[in-house]
């Protein structure tokens, strides 16, 4: 169980940046703990370290990092996202006990999202039977989902230098509305696989789950909230209606057209 604090204390730490910035909570802090926490789960079991769980660690610290500094380039590049970025939702000074709230829910939220991956490294670590191969498909689901969220950022950039003005509809994004999301989910969904790759105790598979289904629900809450920034933008084009008339929202071929209505979804 000290893993587990260790793990928690540098989620706590590395995602403070948002005390400096609100939204920091959610996305420069996001990307940091994520690659902080899955340094420190190298360094905790190092000695117990197998291949798959190296890959996936690997996945997951450059994914951090990555995703940081896109976000940082992007807010100082793009004058649509600083308007997003900084609308008054966002601005608005918090309530101290509010800010606390978020704070440590995100800190524990991110913990729950890596925690598979330490688990199947403390329970080998501890003699408990664990299945490779199992540990291989989670890495490298995990590896696809980092690729495809990398490609579709780089595709949505190069279409909006052509026509910032345009909805982007092309490359991953004639399968898919959310690609990114998309590649976000199947990170999560990789790491999650190694629970399968080893005899989780049920208060591990409890804190598993709660930080799997955490990170579904905010990929899904997000693609709300697209999808309604863009049908506030879009919606009277007719190219955009006969788009998203047939594109999936979030999970590619899955024919989930539209979040809109349920309001339950809002974060």
């Amino acid at each position: 169980m000290n893993y587990l604090w260790i793990l928690l204390a540098v989620s706590f730490v590395v995602s403070a940046v948002g005390w400096f910035y609100f939204i920091y909570f959610f996305s420069v802090g996001y990307g940091l703990s994520v690659s902080a926490l899955a340094l420190t789960i190298a360094i905790l079991f190092a000695n117990s370290m197998t291949l798959p769980s190296a890959i996936l660690c690997g996945v997951l610290f450059v994914y951090g990092l990555r995703l940081a500094g896109y976000l940082l380039m992007r807010e100082k590049r793009s004058e649509s996202y600083k308007k997003i970025l900084y609308q008054p939702a966002n601005t608005t000074k918090k309530p101290f006990f509010a800010m606390m709230m978020i704070w440590v829910s995100c800190a524990l939220l991110y913990v729950g999202q890596v925690s598979p991956v330490s688990f199947y490294l403390y329970n080998l670590k501890g003699g408990i039977p664990t299945n490779v191969v199992v540990a291989y498909v989670g890495a490298a689901i995990a590896a696809m989902g980092f690729l495809i969220e990398t490609i579709a950022d780089a595709q949505k950039n190069r279409a909006k230098k052509i026509n910032a003005s345009r909805f982007v509809d092309k490359g991953l994004y004639r399968i898919v509305r959310c690609p990114n999301y998309f590649g976000e989910i199947l990170v999560w969904t990789g790491c999650f696989i190694f629970c399968f790759a080893t005899c989780c105790s049920v208060w591990q598979w409890v804190i598993a789950s709660l930080g799997y289904i955490g990170i579904v629900y905010v990929m899904f809450s997000g693609a709300r909230r697209i999808e309604l920034r863009q049908k506030e933008t879009y919606g009277n084009d007719p190219e955009f209606k006969a788009y998203i008339k047939h594109t999936p929202l979030i999970i590619p071929f899955l024919p989930i057209y539209s979040v809109e209505k349920y309001s339950w979804l809002k974060a």
